[in-house]
Parts: C-alpha cells; structure tokens; sequence
C-alpha cells in the first residue's frame, strides 16, 4: 500500500513495538542516560539499525503526521538519536509532496557538537532547517537532548511546528516537571504517537516478566511518573 494511502493504526504501531522488542524488561535495572536505574527499557536500536524496519517507521511517522493534520516543511531529528529516521522520513515525504522539485524540500542534519566557529546555519546543522519543523524523537525521558535542539532551531530562527516522539516514558525531569508541559509552555505543540503506559499491558503480556520486576518497575514509576495514580498494571 501506498504510503500516502496508509492511515495511522495505533494497535498495529503498538505491535510493531513489541514484535521488534522496542520494550523490554529487566531484573537488574539499567542506567539510562538520564542517570536513573530502570528495570524496563525503550530502545528503537532494534528498529533504526535495520533498513527495512526503518523505512516501516517512517510510514508510521508520515501517516501520523497526516492523521494530525500537520503539515511540516522538514523533519528534523534529535542528534544522534533520531537522525536516521528524520532523514529518511523527510526523504519520503518530500516525494509524497505535489510541489517536490528542485529546491522544495531541505535535507537538514544536526551537529551532536556544535563547532566552535561559523555561522549558526553551519554551527549546529549540516543542512539547515527551514519552513514549518518538526522535531522528531525516538524517546522522551527528561527531555534534555530536546530542549537543546530546540534552542539550536531558535537560533536560526525557524519555525518550530512542534515535537515529536516516538515513545513517552512519561517521567518528570530531574528537578520534578512534566518535560512535556515544558515543551508546550514554550508554544510549541507535542505530538507522541504512543507512551510506557500504553505499553505496558501488552508488553507484560507477552515478554512475562516476573513479579518482582513488576514491583520495580511500580516503584519505579511512583518515583518518577508524572501521574500520581497508574492503572492496574496487570
């Protein structure tokens, strides 16, 4: 099926979770990169290192985007996390465009280290951003390699369409607010196509973790959840 026929299904995105094991479960809990012990992990490596797999996402991006009634000029990805993804999203989207030709769309790729010299354009990107952008995310934990894009996309003073994540482990930051509000305080829209809570039942499910690995993950998220009451896990 065509991508540009295709609409965005949320069961069939959630399945897809689980059968490349995007979710996963730990007894020894893992340090994550924002500095906290998880006995659970998101990680799109196992999709973002295949081809084939990747080129599945960025269906699933595209249709989303169309379900949402967005309409970016580019796809910009979290540098290094989100990369792939954004350049071959922005790639497919751009010849799904009636007004795709030459100059029409921009291939833009972020700097995980800004060079020390240069223009901002040349500073941060290589291949700047233009038009209407939207930020694209694997996760969203604490948020911080997101709040730097953005304040790398402000100083070329794009327009920021809004932020978008693949998977929201629904966590506050490390001084205890929503990254989420964070984010839409700045007026900038966010978008997550589906979150760890969502997952959880079906991933429980289907991996059959241990109840004390539940227990930790409960705790886990009494800590550093952003509600204050979960549903039933199993």
């Amino acid at each position: 099926m065509c991508v540009k026929e295709k609409e965005f299904n949320q069961e069939e995105f959630e399945n897809f979770i689980l059968e490349n094991k995007v979710i996963g479960f730990f007894e020894k809990p893992i340090l994550l990169k924002s500095g906290r012990l998880s006995p659970y992990y998101i990680n799109w490596r196992n999709v973002t290192e295949d081809v084939f797999l990747t080129d599945k996402l960025s269906d699933y991006v595209i249709s989303f985007v169309k379900e949402k009634g967005i309409s970016p000029d580019c796809f910009y990805g979290v540098p290094e996390g989100a990369t792939k993804l954004a350049i071959i999203t922005q790639y497919k989207y751009a010849k799904l465009s009636p007004r795709y030709g030459p100059g029409s769309y921009v291939l833009c790729m972020g700097r995980k280290q800004p060079k020390d010299h240069g223009e901002p354009k040349d500073k941060y990107f290589l291949g700047a951003p233009r038009g209407k952008v939207i930020v694209l995310e694997d996760v969203l934990t604490t948020g911080s390699s997101i709040f730097s894009a953005i304040e790398s996309l402000k100083k070329i003073k794009v327009e920021i369409l809004g932020v978008l994540v693949l998977t929201n482990r629904m966590e506050k930051t490390n001084e205890g607010e929503n990254p989420v509000k964070m984010i839409t305080s700045q007026g900038i829209s966010f978008f997550q196509m589906t979150d760890s809570l969502r997952l959880f039942k079906k991933a429980f499910e289907r991996f059959q973790p241990k109840p004390e690995t539940i227990e930790k993950i409960k705790e886990y998220l009494k800590k550093y959840g952003i509600k204050k009451k979960f549903f039933i896990l199993i």
